[in-house]
Formats: structure tokens, C-alpha cells, sequence
């Protein structure tokens, strides 16, 4: 660890020396490190998918096509068409008593970035940021997660052939590596990964005054209202469960479904989920459990369940076994006052809680009653009902009659609020995040600002009570 603690303090300091420069980074350079981006995802597209597939021992193929690289090419695309107009000045108006001075805001690069990557979705979570530093001129430090040996090995030796340590440098290693990755004195650093890591870091940034952007989890609700279509909800809600076997941040992590109907919703699960998955255990499109210790943890959860006779519905009827890697999938039916691990913590796996609920006021209540989520789906044909969700809760991000696609989309802010983070960045947003947006005010060979000047005449007694009013 010591040679490559060295490596990654020396790699550092050339960064940081090499961002106090005076020359900042052109639109041609920053544009063909976006396409060397792009090319990479592209050309390597199968050696990624393998890569990943080797540290979920199985991880399907399609969702890292459609979910990792697919969303990383249309990033870097969407990048590359509006940067040029990114980069330009932004002239702002001047109040009348400033006339005809003008004011603009430069667009400059903080200097060196760091992204601590995490392990669900190794690639998109390390491009997609590294997408917006690189464009807003930065040069970029990343830590790779220590449970994706396999992928972050790769990605390291893909990097280093792309760019030099002046540009981009991937740093591996365990805890003690992001530890310590986290307290260097970085320009801005971007995490993503749990509340309780996500204070750790913070802590880390402060005693350099660090700018962060968190991007953590939280238990995302999915809210049915009464006038809903139970079956395409409960596809569209399995589907965001079971992807990548629930290890997604803005899964859908519990339900919230009208009393009377919760029977119903449940049978659409069972036939969605055996639809979608026809077997699991031989099924490549099932993904596995990350490693054996997550996989105990959901056991842990479900034990507890059992414990306090919460009603588990399989919704599958395959039978994994004990050796294997994957999670069936299951539902749990609970009280609207369960006390229950699952209903406290973010379960990132394909466990489903269950809440009839006797009034829509009750379920904005429980979601109101906890922290702030990263995600909020809400499903429903009456446009009232949909409102009224909207306006009475506070999430990072929502997604009406579907999953995900407020993530998907380059144009909308991404990022949490409260415990589910801070901060945000895709599209426009991330090359704002990165950089620091300077105020610039020039004065014209004729001004009002004189007027200030004591000793003060009649014109300043006409001029700033004017300005003033009654």
C-alpha cells in the first residue's frame, strides 16, 4: 500500500500544481478528451461488460449495456454537442444607476477533482462525473471501489493508456487508500455511495475546506395513488427492483398502495416477475449479489421479518439455495408502523415492503416521517392525486408513471437532498458543479459611481433616494 499511497500523494501534487497554471484548458482539448471518452466505451464495450460480470460473479450483459454504457454515451454525447456553448461568458443585466458599466460570468475550472466511485455501477458513476469535471477544464483523480477488483483493474490500465497522470489517474486499493484519498485537499470531490460513508467523507473534506457533492441513497418510495393501473405499475416498479437485483440507489425501495388493493398489486408482481425472469438461477439477465456479505445481509433482514411474522410472499417460485449468489426475489407485507430494519434502512437487493395505506395524507405522512429521499416514484391516472404527491414531499429527484427516467435524462439535475445528499451534476448542472463561476463587473469611461464619492452633493440627495423608494 505504501508505494501506491506515494504514487497517489505524487499524482496529486502534480495536478494541483499543474491547475494553478494561468492557461486554461481549450474547447479543442476538453472536446477530444471527451471523444477519447467516448471511443473507449465504445470499442471496449465487451471487455467492460466481462469485467463487471467477473466481480457480480453474474451480472447481466444487457443491463450493463443498456445501464452502464448505453447512459455513459449519451452523457459524453450530450456533453460534447453543448460545451462550447457552456464555456462562454454569460452577459447578466446591470441596475440603471451602474449603467453603461456590464457584468458577465466567466466560467473557470476549480483546478483537481477527485470522484470516489462506488461498486454497483462502476463505470457510469466514475464517467458520468468524470464527464462533467473534464468538460468544465479539470483535471481528474479517482478511487475505485475495492469490491470491483476485477473491473477497477481494468479501468485503471484502460486510463492510463488514454490519458496521463496530468489528466486522469485511477487509484485502487481498500479502505485505508479511500481514506486517505478522501482528506487530500481537493479542488471539489464527488461521492457517491451510503449515508454513513457519506458523513465519514464529509468529515474528511472539512478539515480542508473541501467543496463535496454527496450522492447517497435512502429509501425511495414508490406511491400508488387510487386511480392507478395496478399491472403497469407493479411491471414498472419490478423492473426497478429487480435491476441489478435491486442494488441500484434510486431503486424503488418500498410500496405504498390504497388498503383495498395490496392483493391485487401483489398478484401483478408474481406475473410480471415470472415473466421478466422465467428462471433465475440459469437466468444471465438475474444478477448476483456483489459478494457473500451483502448476500447475508438481505438474509439478515428477511430472518428479522420472519422473526416479527411479517407476511413473505415469494415471488418467484424458484428455489436459489443456500450456495448461491443470487436473491430471490421476494415481497414483504407490512404495518404502516413497522419498526422493522427494512423499513429503516435502504435495502439494495430484490426485497419489495408492501404498505396499504387508508388515506393518500397517511402515506405522505410515513414518506414526510423520514429523511429526505433520493428518489420518489409516483404512479397514478388522476392528475390531482399526482400533485398533491408532488407538492407534499421533498425528494431528490421524481419520476411520474415510471422508474429512473429523471436519472436518465441529461437536462434534469441529479442529486439528493438531505440525507440522500447534496449538490448535483448531469448535463448542464455537472459543468457548473465543476466549475467556479466568476463575476466580472467592467466599468465604462463614464459612470454614476462617482455620486458615491464624498463629499456628497445634490445629485446623490436625488439619485439614491430615487433608488430607494418610499
Amino acid at each position: 500500500m505504501q508505494f501506491e499511497l506515494e504514487t497517489m500523494n505524487a499524482v496529486f501534487a502534480l495536478q494541483k500544481d499543474l491547475s494553478k497554471q494561468p492557461q486554461a484548458l481549450s474547447f479543442e482539448h476538453r472536446q477530444a478528451q471527451l471523444h477519447q471518452l467516448l471511443d473507449f466505451v465504445r470499442e471496449k464495450r465487451v471487455d467492460i461488460q466481462a469485467a463487471i460480470n467477473a466481480d457480480f460473479e453474474t451480472r447481466s450483459a444487457h443491463e450493463t449495456l443498456a445501464g452502464e454504457i448505453m447512459t455513459s454515451v449519451v452523457e459524453i454525447q450530450y456533453t460534447l454537442r453543448h460545451l462550447k456553448v457552456w464555456m462562454k461568458d454569460a452577459r447578466v443585466g446591470v441596475p440603471f444607476w451602474l449603467q453603461p458599466g456590464k457584468a458577465r460570468i466567466m466560467h473557470q475550472a476549480l483546478g483537481c477533482v477527485g470522484i470516489i466511485v462506488p461498486w454497483n455501477y462502476p463505470l457510469y458513476l466514475a464517467l458520468s462525473p468524470m464527464c462533467s469535471a473534464l468538460a468544465a477544464g479539470n483535471r481528474v483523480m479517482l478511487k475505485m471501489s475495492e469490491h470491483n477488483p476485477h473491473f477497477s483493474a481494468f479501468f485503471k490500465e484502460e486510463m492510463d493508456r488514454i490519458f496521463s497522470n496530468e489528466e486522469v489517474h485511477v487509484v485502487t486499493g481498500g479502505r485505508d487508500m479511500a481514506q486517505a484519498f478522501s482528506h487530500l485537499p481537493f479542488d471539489h470531490l464527488l461521492f457517491t455511495g451510503s449515508s454513513a460513508v457519506g458523513k465519514e467523507v464529509m468529515k474528511a473534506c472539512a478539515t480542508n475546506l473541501t467543496p463535496v457533492t454527496l450522492e447517497l441513497g435512502g429509501k425511495s418510495p414508490a406511491v400508488l395513488t387510487p386511480q392507478c393501473n395496478l399491472k403497469d405499475a407493479a411491471k414498472k416498479i419490478l423492473f426497478g427492483k429487480l435491476c441489478n437485483a435491486g442494488q441500484t440507489c434510486i431503486a424503488p425501495d418500498y410500496v405504498l398502495v390504497p388498503e383495498g388493493q395490496r392483493n391485487e398489486f401483489l398478484m401483478h408482481l408474481k406475473d410480471a416477475c415470472q415473466t421478466m425472469y422465467p428462471s433465475l438461477q440459469n437466468n444471465p439477465d438475474y444478477s448476483a449479489i456483489i459478494n457473500p456479505a451483502q448476500h447475508m445481509r438481505l438474509q439478515t433482514l428477511l430472518r428479522e421479518a420472519q422473526a416479527d411474522h411479517a407476511q413473505i410472499v415469494a415471488l418467484h417460485p424458484e428455489d436459489l439455495g443456500a450456495e448461491s449468489r443470487k436473491f430471490a426475489p421476494v415481497a414483504v407485507l407490512l404495518e404502516m408502523d413497522s419498526q422493522l430494519a427494512l423499513m429503516k434502512d435502504e435495502i439494495f437487493g430484490p426485497i419489495l415492503p408492501i404498505l396499504g395505506y387508508s388515506s393518500l395524507d397517511q402515506a405522505l405522512a410515513l414518506i414526510n416521517s423520514r429523511e429526505r429521499p433520493l428518489a420518489l416514484y409516483v404512479f397514478g391516472e388522476d392528475t390531482d392525486g399526482i400533485q398533491t404527491v408532488l407538492d407534499n414531499t421533498l425528494s431528490g429527484g421524481v419520476t411520474v408513471n415510471d422508474v429512473f427516467h429523471h436519472l436518465l435524462t441529461p437536462e434534469l439535475p441529479f442529486g439528493g437532498v438531505g440525507h440522500s445528499g447534496m449538490g448535483a451534476y448531469h448535463g448542464r448542472t455537472g459543468f457548473d458543479t465543476f466549475s467556479k463561476k466568476k463575476s466580472v463587473f467592467t466599468q465604462s469611461a463614464f459612470s454614476l459611481g462617482s455620486l458615491f464619492y464624498p463629499p456628497f452633493g445634490w445629485l446623490f440627495n436625488r439619485v439614491v433616494p430615487h433608488i430607494i423608494g418610499k
